[in-house]
């Protein structure tokens, strides 16, 4: 079974959530799970304006996917920053260039799942993630979110992220908040969870 974790990132949060989740894919026996992220599509003016080149050096090693290697992956976990309650443009760009893999439906009865961030506490995390089903959806995937059975969702003594539909960080105004111990848990369950429903259908 292989498993693709698929994130941009813009400043490393949804990085180093994507790498949560690759941690707990790999707990499931028998399961190869490769991460990779999608092209950068902002100028580079833009980026050094905003601040983003120094902090993607940190993950730049990281391979650049290409949208017919989907096919190749029994269950595929998109990360994406929210963008007004959606996704970031660079993962749409990416999504938008599946259509080929649509008409045929290459990505049918694939096992998906998305995790976010946003800025704020309530930034559109959970709109994101139910707008990145709704693509998922007319491509056929079976989506898995984060149960409750994870507990770490339940309190409310801090800020934090975690939702039924996936995990989630805050990122802060400025960037400045980086994923928390409870949010990187968050992160490995979806994806130990997510390749475990996979393992049961591929059987």
């Amino acid at each position: 079974m292989k498993t693709l974790v698929l994130f941009y990132s813009t400043y490393g949060h949804i990085w180093k959530m994507a790498e949560a989740v690759a941690e707990g894919a790999r707990q499931v026996s028998g399961n190869e799970v490769v991460v990779k992220r999608v092209p950068e599509t902002l100028p580079q003016a833009i980026l050094d304006q905003i601040g983003a080149t120094e902090a993607q050096k940190a993950f730049e090693h990281i391979p650049v996917a290409t949208p017919n290697e989907l096919e190749q992956y029994d269950a595929i976990i998109f990360g994406t920053p929210t963008r007004y309650g959606n996704l970031c443009g660079q993962m749409q760009a990416f999504m938008d260039s599946t259509g080929g893999l649509w008409a045929q439906g290459k990505l049918v009865g694939k096992v998906g799942g998305v995790f976010v961030s946003t800025a704020t506490q309530h930034g559109g995390q959970e709109t994101t993630i139910r707008a990145f089903h709704t693509e998922l959806l007319h491509h056929g995937f079976v989506i898995v979110g984060l149960p409750y059975a994870w507990q770490g969702q339940m309190g409310h003594e801090t800020v934090t992220g975690g939702t039924p539909y996936g995990a989630s960080t805050v990122a802060g105004g400025q960037g400045e908040r980086q994923p928390s111990e409870n949010e990187l848990e968050g992160a490995i369950f979806q994806g130990r969870h997510t390749a475990e429903i996979a393992s049961k259908l591929a059987k």
